[in-house]
């Protein structure tokens, strides 16, 4: 079995490669990344030289590229994680999501029309969905919730999955798509909130916080994540939507004293900025239709995910440090320089 995962060098994409080498490790893998400022080569590192493992470096929007891995690779699955993901950075910029995460997202399914991939899965998020109110608790996000965009951030993935289910219908293409709420763990890049507060609260910086903190989140540990997208893989049924949830609602301001008590930091660190323009309430997913027909559920609580994932960057600083002077970026123009040469590196 051979699989793309594009996105690969990113967080989720990541551990997902990781997930997928343990658990199934006759799988040729193939990662393919543009490396943006997300991608970071040496979150790899533990993969790189295996030999059932390819990375490339090239853009899903590149279709030439496209088409020529896969050409050469004809993979039997193809899992797009790859897009881009910050709201803020969405609001600054729009048309860097819409191409990415829209025109790439086409891309990819004209290249699995033409070499005739056996799924087409694509990662999505509970943000398409909108927000919900703080004042119904009993309210959830289901596969039956009507889109309703509140970013261009989310606006594009929205479009993506609507993309994906008009291929399905019109073309027959063979896919599947995942809308999964907050995830946390190794390997997330700075800019997030838990990592972001995790980092600035080691070395004594301010701890901003939107508006007045009380957005809700439901977190859920990437790793469960990984397990449930395979799970979709191979026994989810093809043209169906499956959404992942952590059943795990905190306000973000919970999540940023919690990181401060376990590092012993003091809360006067968190200083309120003004709220993000658009800022949704409320998340909340309900997995029902993963338990009932995958019989997935998320297996790590948070309160024991949170501690692995701040242990995990209390003994991985230089991963992070690389990441806030800049020196990774330059580790990975070094690596394409000479990557042809490298076992498990490739260029498009």
């Amino acid at each position: 079995m051979t699989v793309v995962v594009t996105g690969g060098a990113g967080f989720i994409g990541s551990n997902f490669i990781f997930y997928m080498r343990d658990r199934h490790p006759g799988y040729r893998i193939i990662c393919v990344d543009s490396l943006t400022y997300a991608g970071n080569l040496s979150t790899l590192e533990p993969v790189m030289n295996h030999p059932g493992f390819r990375f490339v470096r090239a853009s899903i929007t590149d279709s030439a590229a496209m088409e020529r891995l896969f050409a050469e690779e004809k993979p039997d699955i193809v899992v797009n994680f790859a897009a881009e993901s910050h709201v803020d950075r969405s609001i600054e910029n729009p048309s860097v999501f819409l191409e990415t995460n829209v025109l790439g997202t086409q891309v990819l399914m004209d290249a699995c029309r033409k070499s005739g991939v056996g799924r087409f899965h694509q990662v999505s998020t509970d943000e398409v969905y909108g927000d919900l109110p703080l004042d119904r608790p009993e309210l959830f996000f289901t596969e039956a919730t009507p889109l309703h965009a509140s970013s261009p951030y989310s606006a594009s993935k929205a479009a993506a999955d609507l993309l994906v289910l008009a291929y399905h219908r019109t073309f027959g293409l063979p896919a599947t798509i995942s809308r999964c709420s907050n995830n946390y763990g190794p390997y997330q890049f700075p800019e997030k909130l838990i990592p972001l507060m995790l980092i600035n609260a080691l070395e004594e910086k301010a701890l901003p916080v939107y508006g007045t903190g009380e957005n809700v989140r439901d977190w859920l540990y990437v790793e469960d994540h990984c397990c449930a997208i395979d799970r979709i893989l191979h026994d989810g049924r093809v043209g169906e939507t499956y959404n992942i949830g952590g059943h795990n609602e905190m306000k973000n301001i919970e999540i940023v004293k919690l990181i401060c008590k376990e590092l012993g930091k003091p809360e006067s660190l968190i200083s309120f900025v003004e709220d993000r323009k658009g800022h949704d309430m409320r998340y909340a997913i309900d997995p029902a239709k993963m338990q009932k027909e995958l019989g997935w559920l998320p297996q790590t609580k948070f309160s024991e995910g949170i501690l692995k994932t701040i242990r995990w960057y209390l003994e991985h600083r230089a991963w992070w440090e690389a990441i806030r002077n800049g020196e990774y970026q330059g580790m990975i123009q070094e690596e394409c320089a000479g990557g042809q040469e490298r076992e498990g590196f490739d260029g498009v």
